[in-house]
This record gives structure tokens, C-alpha cells and sequence, in this order.
């Protein structure tokens, strides 16, 4: 699992189906950072939980794993809709395709932009200078914002974070200047002290290239 959404998507679609949730059991399950916590209150057991709480920190947990080019994996996805399909998930699909594991990835849930209708207050307030942080959690997020704006950052004057360094290596690519890189990427505990920090005076951030 590389989400939370995944999570909930996948074990609704198991309600749907009449399928126990102890079919899992036969599955070693993967989540990243405190996404764990929610397998965990369904009472199953986590496997793994990677170092580094990404994609890239699953990837690296099964490459150090023994005859894993013979296992099979299931990977729950977003179905990504109106917007460009962040680089996150194919890439992740390909690294663990070149382990040599079989993938199956599965759509769970959307991410698609609103209406802009919706959000005529804030943009507006955006465009006001009244919005001191315009904060991200993920790529699907800034691609969705950017569609709304039908601009870049450098018309508004709000500062910019990003959850981790994946989120604001994409956010550079699509023209984002980012403030904001959360150094422990486990939690939003992490985000929210990294905001904290800046707005307490610690500017010093390091965005990756």
C-alpha cells in the first residue's frame, strides 16, 4: 500500500465482494510511515514498514529481499482523472518490475481536480495576498491546484510546502518555487513541525534538484 486512500479503497472493495478480511493473512502487507497504523486497526499484521516512508523506501526494502523476483504483487493505485498522472506510482510499478516481481496493480480510488466553481473564495483570497501558506501532500495535489489557478506560483505571493522531497522535486518540475520540504516524511507530525520551523524564522530548507 502506498496510501491510506489505497488502504480504505481496497478493504471497502473486499466488503463489497462478501470476502473476509482474513483472506489477508495469506498476504504479507506493506505500508509506509503511520498509513501502518490504519492496517493495524483492522487487526492485520504489517510485514514491512520501509525506512524511508516512500514508494522508493518499498522498492529498496524488496530489492534486499531473498528470491523476490519469483513473488507477486498487489499494488492498489489511484485512477487519476482531468489531471496529468504524477510520475510517482508508473515509476514505482517499473522499479518493482525490474526486481523481476510479478505486478498487479488495481484501481482503488480517484484523484481528480473539482469543479474551479468551488473554490472562487480562495482563489480570490489567493489572489489578495491573504494566503500566507499553500501547503502539499502529494503530486496529484499541485497538478490539481495549477489546473484550478490556470497559473503558476509566481503570480501569488504565498509561500509553498511540500510533505517530502518527492513532492517538492515534482513541484520545481512544474514550476513551483518551494519554502517548504518536511525532513521526517513518516507523519504529517513531521510536515507540521517543518512549517513551524520556517514560520518561527528557520528559513534553511533543502529542495532537491
Amino acid at each position: 500500500f502506498t496510501s491510506r486512500n489505497g488502504i480504505e479503497g481496497f478493504l471497502q472493495r473486499l466488503k463489497q465482494l462478501d470476502l473476509p478480511i482474513s483472506v489477508l493473512n495469506q498476504c504479507r502487507l506493506i505500508a509506509i510511515g503511520k498509513d501502518a497504523e490504519c492496517l493495524a486497526e483492522y487487526g492485520l499484521a504489517v510485514y514491512c514498514i520501509p525506512d524511508e516512508p516512500s514508494p522508493k523506501g518499498i522498492v529498496l526494502h524488496l530489492s534486499q529481499t531473498p528470491n523476490i523476483e519469483q513473488q507477486s504483487i498487489l499494488v492498489p493505485i489511484p485512477k487519476v482523472v482531468g489531471i496529468p498522472e504524477p510520475n510517482i506510482i508508473p515509476n514505482f510499478i517499473a522499479d518493482l518490475q525490474d526486481l523481476g516481481m510479478k505486478v498487479t496493480p488495481i484501481e482503488t480510488y480517484q484523484t481528480r481536480c473539482l469543479e474551479k466553481s468551488l473554490y472562487q473564495v480562495e482563489i480570490e483570497l489567493l489572489k489578495q495576498g491573504k494566503i500566507d501558506l499553500i501547503a502539499f501532500s502529494s503530486t496529484g495535489e499541485i497538478e490539481a491546484f495549477l489546473q484550478l489557478v490556470n497559473q503558476t506560483q509566481t503570480h501569488y505571493q504565498s509561500a509553498i510546502a511540500c510533505f517530502g522531497p518527492y513532492t517538492a522535486a515534482n513541484a520545481k518540475k512544474l514550476g513551483l518555487s518551494v519554502n517548504i520540504v518536511g525532513k521526517n516524511y513518516h507523519s504529517f507530525a513531521g510536515f507540521v513541525q517543518a512549517i513551524a520551523t520556517y514560520f518561527a524564522g528557520d528559513h534553511s530548507t533543502e529542495i532537491p534538484a
